[in-house]
């Protein structure tokens, strides 16, 4: 539904304010390019940065994927899952320390719902992950939309001026109940010229599962699926003076099969039902970068323009069978769903004299999302929503402290459509048009080069994801269990205050405070003998959250601290230590809080064999918006070991994945009395190898400098493949 005239002028209107002062801006700058060409010429130079494993910034923790076999061996999920203070399961989602995780790629969000990013994420192999951004203070050049924290997951960008190529593959295997297997391979080619660059980076991904779950004392559940995809990731890069134009185009497609046997009852007869589901999906990403670069290297002008178009299709055959042998086979159950995502963004930022340094960004973004649903060949949601934004920030610094002061408004216009089955009847979505204004701000005091307190505000908004509102069953469903979304969801507004205190990169204390309306939750009820799961919004809660990593360097009592503390932490003994403290005050529910605790060590061997360690622990008695734990919610080791070969091209890794076969969940949902109980247990204990291997080129132009995609702003999310 495309915005009427007087819409259109009003859009205008809120948004001439911005366009005139980047004019302005622009003007401005290209007057006093000349003044200021000399200053940060550096273009020349070429450093080598040593990688930490994780590092702590004033709005963001960055661990690293590229050099640690615990994290980039198997998929991208996997090595995610084991990040300290991440929370994923089918019901609660995805979080960081409590707050619900916005997920991007390259700096652009990927925008497809919660089972696709799982399933996305399960065919990327984590060796082609360069490191993960978890942003828990997102900034005006953010999206409003990102929700409490982003999580930004890079890519790798080894491109070097002269042909690379590197092989990555894995193979994994779990015994369950009978054998399964899981492998992963891929391939990433980079080559850069004085002119042209490209990267291709391709792969393919093949596994069996198995899953179980218990609702309540009437279905039992046992799923048997084998998933398959590949991916496609390509590149060009043009050099037009200082300007650069990039072409990106991204493929992932996935499928998989799964048998599922059910045991239940059903208006008090026992059933037994079998199914056989098929699911496809397609993503296909296509982007236009242009960057304008100037004589003064203290500015960037950034246009892009994106389109993504996602294909979703299920159908699941069942055959029901009650007591006393009567059989028959049932409707087949078919949907789809089909989004399609346009954006355009201008980007434009330069230094400025504002106390002892500054920076001004600023930009605009248009965004349009049409989706639609069907089930059984009836269109039963049409859904749009267009966003048009304009943001403006300022970076400063004055002494020992830094300054960031942003604002970024978005005019929203979301409507639709969703068939009403019981009336026959097509009913309008509750329209939301509205403009909105999301100020941040951040202050930070450093006390040395190695110690900081930082102090963050930002207010933020979540529209509900597709998949929440999505009408359709588009997972499992038998007789006595439904799994619906909820097409009259509201937006959850959030604002969130950050005091940080970190330390030497690894230790940390912080301390988040949330109000939050309207969250999105998922809400599982019971009625008779039929557990139904959908999605509500929370009228209003708080979270309090407090967390603290600090690590203990095991060579503290053979070496001297100063040598410690410049040692490259690849090359050190050391465990760190990650704790949470979580609580959801809830208007409706008396919560009890979450602890969280994450241990990671590394242990260094004789012949250069690295021991990776990776435990994480939630207690029995989590509480987390509608549900309590009635065993521990997450309880699982992971080791690796790990060695370099043929001068460091040869990486070699095994691992074993939840060695004791202690993780699985046992929660009951509070959202009525008596409680539904939820009981689901996976393959998780899972043994592997991985290897990476560089393979050896040669070109004449190995000794060139140029890198390949290489343009990094504020938020360092240019990945290999796409630059930011």
């Amino acid at each position: 539904m495309y915005l009427e005239a007087d819409k259109y002028y009003t859009f205008m209107k809120k948004q001439i304010v911005f366009l005139s002062l980047l004019a302005g801006v622009l003007g401005y700058s290209q007057e006093n390019s000349k003044a200021k060409t000399s200053e940060k010429q550096i273009e020349e130079v070429t450093f080598k940065k040593t990688k930490k494993a994780v590092e702590q910034k004033a709005d963001r923790t960055i661990f690293d994927f590229s050099e640690q076999p615990n994290l980039n061996t198997g998929t991208a999920l996997e090595g995610i899952k084991k990040l300290p203070g991440l929370m994923n399961s089918e019901l609660t989602g995805m979080a960081y320390q409590g707050k619900p995780l916005a997920v991007y790629m390259d700096g652009r969000p990927l925008n497809i719902t919660s089972k696709e990013l799982n399933a996305f994420l399960e065919g990327l192999p984590a060796s082609s992950i360069d490191r993960i951004e978890v942003i828990t203070n997102p900034g005006a050049e953010y999206p409003a939309t990102g929700g409490g924290a982003i999580m930004n997951i890079i890519t790798s960008r080894s491109a070097k001026s002269y042909l690379t190529a590197t092989y990555s593959g894995s193979y994994s295997f779990s015994n369950y109940d009978k054998y399964r297997n899981k492998t992963n391979q891929s391939i990433l080619l980079n080559s850069k010229n004085k002119w042209f660059g490209w990267q291709l980076n391709t792969g393919m991904n093949y596994g069996e599962s198995i899953d179980n779950s218990i609702i309540d004392d009437i279905s039992n559940i046992s799923s048997d699926g084998i998933y398959r995809g590949y991916f496609v990731r390509t590149a060009l890069s043009f050099d037009l003076g200082k300007d650069r134009l990039l072409l990106n185009y991204n493929l992932n497609h996935n499928n998989g099969d799964v048998d599922s046997h059910s045991f239940g009852s059903l208006a008090r007869m026992n059933y037994h039902q079998q199914d056989a589901s098929k699911t496809k999906r397609l993503r296909q990403e296509g982007v236009i970068t242009y960057q304008k670069r100037f004589d003064d290297a203290g500015k960037k002008l950034d246009f892009k323009l994106s389109y993504v178009n996602s294909n979703n299709d299920f159908e699941q055959d069942n055959l029901f069978f009650v007591s006393g042998g009567v059989s028959s086979i049932l409707p087949k159950y078919v949907t789809s769903s089909d989004a399609k995502m346009a954006e355009f963004s201008v980007n434009y930022s330069q230094d400025i004299n504002l106390l002892d340094m500054g920076k001004l960004i600023l930009g605009g973004l248009y965004e349009r999302l049409d989706y639609d649903t069907e089930a059984y060949g009836i269109r039963n949601l049409d859904y749009q929503r267009q966003t048009l934004s304009s943001f403006a920030e300022l970076q400063t610094t004055k002494g020992k402290f830094d300054f960031i002061l942003g604002v970024r408004g978005e005019d929203y216009d979301i409507s639709g459509v969703t068939y009403n089955a019981q009336r026959g009847t097509y009913d309008d979505l509750k329209a939301f048009r509205k403009y909105k204004v999301f100020p941040n701000a951040s202050v930070q005091y450093n006390v040395n080069k190695m110690v900081n307190v930082a102090l963050n505000y930002n207010k933020k908004i979540t529209l509900p994801s597709i998949s929440s509102l999505n009408p359709n069953a588009s997972d499992y469903t038998n007789g006595s269990f439904r799994n619906t979304g909820n097409a009259f969801l509201q937006p959850t507004i959030y604002d969130y205050v950050e005091l940080r205190v970190s330390a030497f990169n690894y230790l940390f204390l912080s301390y988040d405070l949330g109000f939050i309306r309207d969250m999105v939750s998922q809400r599982v009820t019971r009625q008779g003998d039929v557990v139904s799961m959908t999605n509500a919004n929370i009228p209003y809660h708080r979270i309090h959250n407090i967390a603290m990593g600090f690590p203990i360097p095991l060579d503290i009592f053979k070496k001297p601290m100063k040598e410690i503390m410049r040692a490259n932490p690849d090359k050190m003994n050391f465990l760190y230590f990650v704790t949470a403290y979580n609580l959801q005050d809830m208007p409706d529910v008396k919560d009890k809080p979450l602890w969280y605790f994450n241990t990671k060590g590394q242990i260094l061997l004789p012949k250069d064999i690295k021991l990776n360690i990776n435990y994480t622990f939630i207690p029995r008695g989590a509480g987390y918006y509608y549900f309590t734990s009635d065993s521990p919610m997450s309880h699982q080791l992971d080791l690796t070991l790990s060695k370099k070969f043929m001068k460091d091209r040869l990486s070699v890794s095994l691992f074993a994945e939840d060695i004791f076969n202690t993780n699985y969940e046992n929660l009951y949902s509070r959202a009525q009395v008596p409680n539904v109980r939820i009981y689901m247990k996976e393959d998780t204990r899972i043994f592997g190898i991985s290897v990476n291997y560089k393979i050896p080129t040669k070109n004449k132009l190995a000794k060139e400098n140029p890198n390949l995609l290489l343009e990094n702003k504020k938020e360092e999310s240019g990945g290999g493949l796409i630059s930011k």
